[in-house]
């Protein structure tokens, strides 16, 4: 027996829900074998949930790197990366290993924050991480930092940020308006360089949605090994994804995980995505 491989390069939840947890939660659903390069240790405080970001020193995650890399994989993508020596250590690898197939998710923030905490993180993931990806799955704050726009409020903006993206030399963009758009539904704006496609599917109130963003990026990540086109893989991910926002569940007073094994267990509510 063999397995497609996967590295994911990223932060741990300690929480579970998100980073390196949600990552190798949701491979294991696609039936890749996961590895992983730990780049920060996220911490929760009890008493009101406030997060704590430890970086791992830059040679400890090249080691691991080496590691997996010596493996080889199939697909990789990369979450929070923590400081600028990490992102320039992650593109050197990319061209060291020739990795073709890589997802970057350009996490910028931990959830319930609203402001970039590291600027001169984004400018150098702009410079060395975005032409080298295969796909860029930005939400809308991602994506107007990456794009250098104002808060992106619409579909038209959402394109615009996309076009920009994709110049900087992601060769594939998925802009991620979710239920955060102002829209009847749960919009996804997939970019090639020329065509959009939006994908919709039904929007889902809950708060329960803590790892949405990394397991949709591993879920394409898994689809990609599994040797998928990159528009089957993006519109798979969703479909994934909006099943594990629609079972999420509570955790504790703070937060509520996705359900990353929702969508393949018989019992679970499921979600339709369609391309508009």
């Amino acid at each position: 027996m063999t397995m497609k491989k996967t590295l994911t390069l990223a932060g741990s939840d300690s929480s579970g829900g998100a980073g390196i947890a949600a990552d190798l939660k949701t491979f294991q659903e696609h039936n890749v074998y996961g590895m992983t390069a730990l780049t920060s240790i996220v911490t929760m405080n009890p008493d009101g949930w406030g997060h704590d970001v430890t970086p791992i020193d830059v040679d400890v995650v090249e080691k691991q790197l080496n590691t997996i890399l010596s493996v080889g994989v199939d697909a990789m993508k990369s979450g929070m990366l923590g400081s600028v020596d990490i992102i320039n250590l992650g593109a050197r690898k990319i061209d060291e290993y020739s990795i073709d197939k890589y997802v970057l998710d350009p996490v910028m923030v931990c959830k319930g924050e609203d402001e970039v905490l590291q600027p001169e993180n984004t400018d150098a993931m702009r410079e060395e991480l975005l032409p080298r990806s295969l796909v860029v799955t930005p939400n809308l704050f991602e994506a107007a930092q990456l794009a250098q726009m104002a808060p992106i409020k619409t579909i038209e903006q959402m394109k615009e940020a996309a076009q920009k993206i994709h110049a900087l030399g992601a060769k594939n963009v998925v802009v991620k308006g979710g239920k955060q758009l102002d829209h009847d539904k749960a919009v996804d704006l997939f970019y090639d360089g020329t065509d959009f496609d939006l994908l919709e599917s039904e929007k889902v109130e809950t708060t329960y949605n803590h790892g949405a963003g990394c397991t949709f990026a591993a879920a394409i990540t898994a689809n990609l090994a599994h040797g998928e086109n990159v528009h089957d893989a993006v519109k798979g991910a969703k479909t994934f994804v909006a099943a594990a926002i629609a079972n999420g569940w509570k955790l504790n007073e703070y937060v509520g995980p996705v359900m990353h094994g929702a969508y393949n267990k018989t019992d679970s509510r499921k979600v339709e995505v369609f391309s508009v």
